[in-house]
């Protein structure tokens, strides 16, 4: 069990997306809509720098004090006549839930969208049980589901890849027989899922934030269907990550204005529910499992503002890395930047290793995100961990690098390369044409490499303009060195 999506390689996985145009002008197309709706968002609810440190603080007071918080969390929540599940792994987690469900005799599960459920792999756990079947209610899980439980896109608009007609294709399977309007066949989706509802006997939610001191569960959902699966079914089951804890109601309020900002650009999404289950006389169980599987791991290292995370996707939204591949590309149920640090961390660096390359280093993650993570130091700790601790990488590149390492630490053949680096480089280059910016390559640009040359090489040459390095009585270095001595001269 892990948060693996594809056994494919990572190069070949970002061919496949590379060659999904759709996806990738959807994604284009949702970063940009999402730009403006988030920016305008945010500007409403004024003083968002001040939102954000706010938001940053209760998260990090609540990280530093999570023992405490959990135990308080735990007691409210046994007091309200609950229970409450530690696991350590999603095996143990899903292990128990399933054990529920065979106690109860359970025919029909109802779940609404959960990361962690997806981390565990609790549906095909489930699944697992003779005569249980299963259904997603959020739309987007749902059409997944359907079509062969594909995997998602993106964490928050999960089909995000998917066009209107394959839906259709998707819908026709369960007896759809009309045309491609949306609401035409979200009005079929209704009408299935809430028959489907009315037979269930045990709901499945994940959880945003949970309220240290009353024991509630706080959901923010687009479409309802969260609430539905908490107030129909006999038996309730809550899984939640160790660290979506918050203090009070006033600190869950802040965060949840944050978070519907960020993620969907809205002032509040369409349900933003408090819950401790159901009263005594209504409801058989209510059960709170509470998920590790990792996140310890991350206490008290350099890793530890990974934990302050909402799940907004806020970061994938403005990644110009995630814009060019999509979800899929990095073969994790976490992608983009909150991906390249969590993969590595719950799943391991030999599964996960090349995420924290795919990755520009710009820091528009760390700029957008509204608790203050700063994602691209802790993707950049990723790489000295391979490389430095690790050792992960015994790649031509790897040789490369080192060689480049010990020429510039010398300064002979440091001033070597720069003397011949004109004349080596210039036959690859070109001169430079209308489209580009006057002067820009003042001496051509290489627009071709030899096939022998280094596998790095090309992977800067065949997406960067690189410029062809300058002559050596005009490179930065024997400017500098003539500027001196004519300084000198002019004190003199």
């Amino acid at each position: 069990m892990g948060i693996a999506t594809s056994d494919k390689p990572f190069t070949e996985r970002i061919k496949d997306a590379e060659a999904d145009k759709f996806m990738r002008a959807s994604v284009a197309k949702a970063q940009d809509a999402q730009f403006q709706k988030r920016t305008e968002a945010r500007r409403q609810l004024g003083h968002w720098e001040g939102w954000r440190d706010l938001s940053a603080e209760i998260r990090q007071h609540v990280i530093k004090h999570l023992p405490d918080y959990l135990e308080e969390f735990s007691d409210n929540v046994q007091k309200n006549g609950g229970h409450v599940f530690f696991a350590k792994d999603g095996n143990e987690a899903s292990a128990f839930i399933k054990q529920l469900a065979i106690k109860k005799n359970v025919h029909h599960v109802v779940k609404s969208k959960s990361m962690v459920t997806t981390e565990i792999g609790l549906d095909k756990e489930l699944l697992t049980i003779p005569g249980l079947s299963l259904m997603e209610t959020d739309l987007a899980e749902f059409i997944l589901q359907e079509d062969n439980w594909d995997e998602p896109t993106h964490i928050v608009f999960p089909t995000l890849h998917k066009n209107r007609n394959q839906i259709q294709k998707v819908f026709e399977k369960l007896g759809y027989d009309g045309d491609n309007d949306p609401e035409h066949m979200a009005r079929f989706v209704r009408h299935y899922l809430r028959n489907y509802f009315m037979q269930a006997d045990f709901g499945i939610t994940g959880c945003n934030f949970a309220i240290a001191d009353n024991g509630m569960i706080n959901l923010v959902t687009n479409e309802g269907n969260a609430d539905i699966s908490m107030a129909i079914p006999k038996t309730q089951v809550v899984v939640m990550g160790m660290e979506r804890i918050v203090p009070s109601l006033k600190e869950a309020e802040v965060l949840d204005n944050v978070l519907c900002r960020s993620a969907v650009g809205q002032k509040l999404t369409s349900y933003c529910t408090f819950s401790k289950g159901k009263e005594a006389d209504e409801a058989d169980d209510f059960y709170v499992v509470i998920v590790d599987n990792g996140r310890s791991k991350m206490l008290n290292t350099d890793f530890e503002p990974m934990l302050q995370c909402i799940r907004c996707g806020s970061c994938l939204n403005v990644c110009p890395v995630y814009r060019q591949v999509g979800g899929k590309g990095y073969g994790s149920i976490y992608p983009g930047p909150m991906g390249e640090v969590l993969s590595p961390i719950l799943g391991g660096y030999q599964e996960f290793k090349e995420l924290p390359y795919a990755c520009s280093l710009c820091a528009a993650c760390t700029e957008t995100c509204p608790v203050k993570i700063p994602l691209h130091e802790l993707i950049r700790h990723h790489r000295y961990v391979e490389m430095d601790e690790l050792h992960l990488d015994h790649s031509p590149s790897n040789a490369l690098l080192k060689a480049v390492g010990k020429g510039t630490s010398s300064p002979t053949l440091f001033n070597d390369a720069m003397r011949f680096a004109h004349i080596a480089l210039e036959p690859f280059g070109k001169k430079t044409t209308p489209e580009d910016i006057k002067n820009l390559y003042p001496d051509g640009k290489i627009n071709h490499l030899p096939a022998i040359a280094p596998k790095l090489a090309h992977g800067w040459v065949d997406v960067r303009d690189l410029a062809v390095p300058p002559k050596y009585h005009q490179n930065f270095r024997h400017w500098y060195r003539h500027y001196e001595e004519e300084e000198e001269q002019e004190n003199d």
